[in-house]
């Protein structure tokens, strides 16, 4: 039973597991597709998921808002802490049957949680206090540039373009030489740089502070000790941030940044 005597971190933490327990039930299942336009889906999973983190965050933060991804702004309209729901990060992976998928839940400036649905033998949660960031077995995570992988967002829009495009990026000579290229299509790639699964994560976009798809990725990733800036390099500022690089120490943030600002041959 999910009680108000939880910190914030557990409410997180408690929320993803339980969307993640969702996710992993309905996988391989057929499921119908619910059109949001412009080529988006949700699925009969994602809209499940996000009714087990409204459960949890309803019975333990009743007096909270709650922005999800499928079902809108919820709550009270004068509540002054708002958490951030992003069910299934992944959607055209999982309808596809690829397990690489997120459950993102995050409050506005605060504790957060990253569910990986398929990680180990029943998922894994890395979880913050908005201080401190903690990886599935409870031990601190310790971000490392040691495996030199770098996941590149390529879903649009691409509202940075032409100045910033990602593919610009994995086209710089540079990159090959320092760093090898993912694309997993998840912000799921934003927790394993926080674990030291990968030495950075690159995306293109505006503002994705309040974003439900990175909001909790970017609060572990920066209580976990990475630098997290824009594409731009400036500090990820509500109202002003544009995209984001998130790595994994100052080293790689600035040959990253140095790559991004060249062009891919260079020349820029």
């Amino acid at each position: 039973m999910i009680t108000q005597e939880l910190s914030d971190a557990e409410v997180a933490a408690a929320a993803a597991r339980a969307a993640a327990a969702v996710v992993r039930g309905l996988q391989g299942r057929e499921l119908a597709r619910i059109d949001k336009g412009g080529g988006d889906f949700a699925t009969t999973a994602d809209l499940a998921a996000e009714r087990a983190v409204l459960d949890v965050l309803r019975a333990a933060r009743p007096d909270d808002a709650v922005l999800g991804e499928e079902s809108g702004r919820q709550g009270p309209a004068e509540a002054g802490r708002q958490w951030l729901v992003d069910p299934l990060c992944g959607t055209l992976n999982y309808a596809v049957g690829n397990k690489l998928v997120a459950v993102n839940v995050a409050l506005r400036g605060g504790a957060a949680a990253v569910a990986d649905p398929f990680g180990g033998e029943a998922g894994e949660v890395f979880h913050t206090d908005g201080t401190r960031a903690w990886g599935p077995d409870g031990g601190p995570l310790v971000p490392t540039p040691a495996t030199r992988i770098v996941d590149v967002n390529l879903d649009p829009p691409f509202p940075g373009a032409p100045g910033f495009r990602a593919v610009d990026l994995l086209a710089h000579p540079g990159f090959a030489a320092a760093f090898r290229p993912r694309v997993v299509s998840t912000s799921l790639a934003l927790a394993w740089v926080a674990a030291g699964k990968r030495a950075a994560y690159v995306t293109d976009g505006g503002d994705l502070t309040g974003s439900v798809h990175f909001a909790a990725g970017i609060a572990l990733c920066r209580a976990a000790g990475c630098v997290v800036t824009g594409v731009d390099g400036a500090p990820l500022e509500p109202g002003t941030a544009r995209g984001l690089v998130a790595a994994a120490d100052a080293a790689t943030h600035a040959l990253l940044m140095d790559l991004i600002r060249s062009g891919p041959k260079g020349t820029r």
